[in-house]
């Protein structure tokens, strides 16, 4: 296992969620590490590595690997009691999948047989203690609420637990569970959770489609009335651009008093690449569906850059220029702004926010919080 002994620490993180990452697993503060993000975030890579070095090492006798499996054409579970010569090979298959580049498969087979590896149905943890063991519950999404808890309990002596697991796109049958298990580690003195965002996506592709699944999403929403008359009139006057979903803000508008002039009535959501489509060379087609249907529109294009929402219907319309940072944290956006600007991003009594909020839920299904930056960030000065 002489070849193991460095590969976690020779990995270079991509990302500034990645590193803090990479210093939590370094770190031996916390016996429980949560750590939720989206696909692609390296979150199932890093863990790996972490437990193979360490093991190799001989910090940990066992690396225990947990992970429910899901077949993705029916949507039912393969354990080792409905299906075991399938799970099996599909957990198999899974770690092979996972450690490209870490180790090889001869190694992994190895260590497998010799117990060093136990690749463990996340059903079928009860009534086992795993002392001197790093165990690793992966896809957490996928897994019963009782099944996190039941892997918390099993940790014995000089162990550590890892749980990875996407809250936001991967809306697997358990998604609240999951939810629900990072809550419980937030409040836990001996836990550390680690929230990795579309930022910190490195795998190729993985963003495109997270980008496709958010769109799928956005699709499906249904439409109210007037929505569907703000559509179809959009559709002719702009055959050409594809048009995702209509947004009716005049109903929260008026709940939360909004009366900013910055703020539409609608939001026409396109595609990407399709915004000159909707607005027309001189803003021609956007001026004709507001003409047509009495109403102040404005269009936006599907993007995972979330600053640009914020930018689109907040009823401060400068308010964007002092957002340092917009993106998941667990199963919510978090939106930074830099110190001294929370008042114009919340409203009096919170309403822009609550605003922002209704908004974000109606199209995305996601919640949106704000923090205040601890620090004022130094601009440069005009020459």
């Amino acid at each position: 296992m002489k070849e193991l002994e460095s590969v976690f620490d020779n990995i270079k993180p991509a990302s500034r969620g990645q590193e803090k990452l990479k210093e939590v697993l370094a770190s031996d503060r916390a016996t429980i590490v949560g750590v939720f993000g989206p696909t692609g975030t390296g979150k199932s890579y890093l863990s790996i590595a972490y437990g193979l070095q360490e093991l190799a090492k001989g910090k940990y006798k066992r690396l225990v690997v947990a992970k429910p499996i899901i077949d993705v054409t029916t949507g039912r579970e393969i354990t080792l009691v409905n299906n075991p010569e399938n799970y099996s090979r599909l957990a198999s298959e899974y770690l092979y999948d996972l450690t490209v580049g870490l180790a090889g498969k001869d190694t992994l087979d190895e260590l497998i047989r010799e117990g060093k590896i136990i690749l463990a149905d996340p059903h079928l943890l009860r009534g086992r203690t795993f002392d001197d063991s790093i165990i690793f519950l992966d896809d957490a999404q996928n897994a019963r609420p009782e099944a996190i808890v039941e892997a918390i309990t099993r940790l014995g002596m000089r162990s550590r637990l890892v749980i990875a697991g996407d809250p936001i796109f991967q809306r697997g049958p358990q998604r609240e569970g999951i939810k629900l298990a990072r809550e419980l580690l937030l409040g836990e003195d001996d836990a550390e959770v680690v929230d990795l965002g579309v930022k910190d996506i490195v795998r190729p592709g993985a963003k495109r489609g997270i980008r496709l699944l958010l769109e799928l999403q956005v699709r499906k929403r249904g439409l109210t009335p007037r929505e569907e008359e703000i559509l179809n009139v959009a559709r002719r006057t702009a055959p050409d651009a594809d048009i995702i979903t209509v947004v009716d803000l005049l109903e929260l508008k008026k709940k939360w008093r909004i009366e900013s002039p910055h703020v539409p009535d609608a939001l026409i959501i396109v595609k990407e690449k399709h915004l000159g489509r909707i607005i027309g060379q001189g803003g021609e087609r956007i001026d004709r569906v507001e003409e047509e249907t009495g109403a102040a529109i404005r269009a936006i294009p599907l993007t995972l850059d979330f600053k640009e929402y914020i930018r689109a219907f907040h009823p401060v319309a400068w308010i964007h220029k002092h957002v340092l940072d917009f993106d998941f944290a667990g199963p919510e956006l978090r939106i930074v702004v830099e110190k001294g600007y929370l008042g114009p991003m919340l409203g009096q009594g919170g309403s822009y926010i609550r605003f922002i909020d209704e908004v974000f839920n109606e199209l995305f299904g996601v919640s949106v919080y704000v923090v205040e930056s601890e620090e004022k960030p130094k601009r440069r000065r005009k020459k």
